[in-house]
């Protein structure tokens, strides 16, 4: 089901029924109560999203811990296959996309981003140990809104962040 359709579908049964439960709506609408769950969940929080995709845990973590303290909601994925899995059921506001995964690269990740209506528009900063210009390069000419090199300076990191979500919220 398409994500706006589905958010319309769940605010129609509860201003219906404002009683009804997850279970109840997952049931009328015939997708699983955790999708509906974390719908509600999504048009609730008003936070900005962040997804960040990334196969080192140690640098989710650290990342994660840092945006959340300054306020983000935070959505990780391990490789690109899970980025696009989350992507079903939480649009970001922005996407902090590793470019080294296993299966699908970063910049594949990207470039299938870009060629897709309803993520297109979503920022991505590619933060990456492949600091070479021409990488740096590649990542900007397939889409990428900025390219970090690792290890950053999370400062910088949210600065730039504040900076890509005042650009695409003007």
């Amino acid at each position: 089901m398409e994500r706006e359709k589905l958010e319309k579908d769940i605010m129609r049964l509860l201003e219906q029924q404002p009683e009804i439960s997850a279970k109840g709506i997952a049931d009328r609408l015939s997708v699983s109560e955790d999708i509906v769950t974390r719908t509600i969940e999504s048009l609730s929080d008003t936070r900005h999203k962040v997804l960040i995709v990334d196969d080192e845990p140690d640098a989710v973590i650290a990342t994660k811990r840092a945006l959340e303290a300054d306020g983000y909601n935070v959505i990780e994925a391990n490789n690109g296959t899970m980025a696009f899995d989350a992507l079903k059921s939480d649009i970001p506001d922005v996407i902090l996309l590793d470019v080294m995964m296993p299966d699908m690269d970063g910049f594949e990740v990207c470039r299938r981003l870009k060629e897709e209506p309803l993520y297109e528009n979503i920022p991505v900063i590619m933060l990456t140990a492949k600091g070479e210009i021409n990488d740096k390069v590649e990542g900007l000419d397939i889409g990428a809104d900025d390219y970090m090199t690792k290890p950053f300076n999370l400062k910088e990191l949210k600065a730039r962040i504040k900076t890509v979500l005042r650009r695409t919220q003007d």
